[in-house]
């Protein structure tokens, strides 16, 4: 099996993504390296903290270009919490910064509606079209959520799963071999453990 790379930018959750991945015996590696990213079977985009300093960070190290070439040699590409957002076209987080472009649509702040902001905490997916990011999973899985700002796919079928907290949003989305879940796979329990070997399956159907 083929490293995954974890995308190394300054985000403060990589080591937890990491971890989460040598718990299942799948080897990873958090790296801000190009070669090593583009010669990885997978790449995973972490995130945690405010959208504009996440781009510009990833601009300073020169990594948006080595994202968007990785997404388009077709390996799979998944972005967790924030870099899930950052593949999205931007956000009202950072009004006049791009995103990566990759998934058609855009981040919004989630409205209170009597309901505490950020969301944090368990919540369920109501899955609305299957992937192989999703198998083995029941119709609505549990995850872990830290965000005030929530994903809004410009297009249908890229959706894969819409979360309710005062308003729907969605919760994981997929356009091709890139990815998005707006929660924590790795703080998720088994059902996020299995997202994990999910993707690393992935990985290997593309050696």
């Amino acid at each position: 099996m083929r490293l995954i790379a974890i995308i190394d930018y300054g985000a403060g959750n990589l080591r937890s993504v990491e971890l989460a991945f040598h718990r299942i015996g799948v080897p990873a590696k958090a790296t801000g390296d190009a070669a090593e990213i583009m010669a990885s079977a997978g790449v995973v985009l972490p995130g945690v903290g405010a959208f504009a300093d996440a781009m510009g960070a990833l601009e300073k190290r020169g990594l948006t270009p080595v994202i968007r070439d990785y997404a388009a040699s077709g390996r799979p590409l998944l972005g967790i919490c924030l870099g899930m957002q950052a593949l999205l076209d931007g956000s009202e987080e950072g009004p006049g910064v791009p995103g990566l472009g990759l998934i058609p649509g855009r981040v919004i702040r989630l409205p209170e509606r009597g309901l505490k902001i950020p969301h944090i905490g368990w919540n369920s997916l109501r899955t609305v079209k299957k992937s192989p990011l999703f198998s083995g999973l029941p119709e609505e899985p549990y995850a872990y959520f830290v965000h005030s700002f929530a994903c809004e796919a410009a297009r249908p079928e890229d959706v894969l799963a819409v979360t309710e907290y005062g308003v729907p949003f969605h919760s994981a989305v997929q356009r091709g071999n890139v990815m998005g879940l707006q929660f924590h796979p790795e703080k998720s329990g088994r059902d996020g453990e299995r997202m994990l070997r999910n993707f690393a399956a992935m990985t290997e159907e593309t050696e």
